[in-house]
């Protein structure tokens, strides 16, 4: 099984760039400061502890350079777990938090990219809790980037306190742009933060496990082939599932809904995307068949 899904060609859609640094990449950037004090920034007791976490990295990242070598570091990893494909998401709306100029960050990690054997697409997302004028100005660095690698805009951070109804506009815009659509749901909050993403019109839902709890929710995605990025370690660190046994996963697959699994932010998970389909063996019995149809899934829903 070990070699299986090593060997296995993979691709990632749910994977943040910011929550990929591992300590030693922050210490590497920043020498002055021990390493062990950048591991303990990746000890979180809840959601929101990570999401402080999260922020706290992003604030570590200087400049162009820096995110050039995070980029080629994640890819390395990527390369080494036979992953041909990724769609990495961007938090660019902390790169405005920062006041940085964004437009030399992202040719610099597009640059970065662009010798590795990993096929890159790019992500934008906002920070939902950041409000509309916010969530519109990172739609707008997308759309202007439609035809530089970025495939899609999205939304993450607090559900509670970033509603989806919010950001119709800001979803418009990218639409309209030529850009997909996808929206963190259903993970700290119930299947109604689902609903609420669908009629923005997001053809992939970030995590979505809440959607178990609501049968018309899992028809329709079924039915209308909408797939769940599905990250069971993020969902067990954050808390946002209490036990491995709590976790929908198999539940969600045998009830038909598409099922793409994911790492999320594999370094501050301290996972990777061959860990995620190990634990769908060991813990919830998935046979090399089913293992390789999530695989292929990955391909199946992906942007480009």
């Amino acid at each position: 099984m070990a070699d299986f899904l090593l060997e296995m060609p993979k691709a990632e859609l749910h994977l943040h760039l910011e929550g990929s640094v591992e300590p030693e990449t922050l210490h590497e950037l920043d020498p002055a400061t021990p390493v062990e004090e950048f591991r303990a920034l990746y000890e979180y007791a809840d959601f929101d502890a990570f999401l402080r976490a999260f922020g706290a990295v992003g604030k570590r990242l200087r400049g162009p350079e820096d995110y050039a070598l995070i980029t080629r570091r994640l890819l390395e990893r990527l390369h080494a777990q036979n992953v041909q494909y990724a769609e990495i998401t961007l938090a660019a709306g902390v790169v405005i938090w920062k006041e940085q100029d964004f437009a030399p960050i992202y040719d610099a990690i597009r640059a970065a990219a662009a010798d590795s054997p990993v096929r890159v697409r790019w992500i934008l997302d906002a920070v939902r809790q950041w409000g509309p004028w916010h969530v519109m100005e990172v739609a707008e660095l997308a759309a202007e980037r439609v035809d530089q690698g970025v495939v899609a805009f999205g939304i993450g951070g607090s559900e509670e306190g970033g509603p989806a109804e919010w950001f119709g506009g800001a979803f418009r815009l990218a639409r309209d742009a030529g850009l997909h659509l996808v929206a963190h749901a259903g993970e700290s909050m119930g299947p109604e933060s689902v609903w609420a993403a669908l009629e923005l019109g997001v053809e992939r839902i970030g995590h979505g496990i809440a959607s178990i709890q609501d049968e018309s929710l899992i028809r329709h995605l079924r039915d209308h082939d909408i797939p769940l990025e599905i990250c069971p370690t993020s969902n067990l660190i954050t808390g946002v599932t209490k036990t491995i046994a709590d976790h929908p996963l198999r539940r969600l697959y045998d009830a038909g809904v598409p099922i793409v699994l994911n790492s999320d932010d594999p370094a501050m998970f301290r996972c990777s995307l061959v860990d995620e389909y190990r634990l769908a063996a060991k813990e919830f019995a998935f046979t090399e068949t089913e293992l390789q149809a999530l695989a292929n899934n990955a391909f199946r829903y992906a942007f480009s």
